[in-house]
């Protein structure tokens, strides 16, 4: 777990989200997610959130599960 905290220590950036204009999620809470994602250039949000699963390809940004993240992109083969 220490590695992934590190991980995103170092490779994290603060970004102020933009308006996006009109709500495209159907929790608009979860808006503020996919906006952060967008303005940063991020290709991937990490969430359980099904209202944020459903969101995936948004924008061209991928949402997976934590479990689906770290197989793609942090198991070591």
């Amino acid at each position: 777990m220490d590695t992934v905290i590190n991980l995103i220590a170092v490779h994290s950036s603060f970004v102020t989200a933009p308006s996006l204009g009109e709500q495209v999620s159907d929790d608009p809470d979860d808006d503020k997610f996919l906006a952060c994602a967008w303005a940063s250039g991020s290709e991937v949000v990490v969430s359980g959130d099904r209202h944020l699963l459903a969101m995936s390809g948004w924008n061209g940004i991928e949402v997976l599960r934590p479990r689906q993240f770290y197989d793609r992109h942090l198991k070591r083969s």
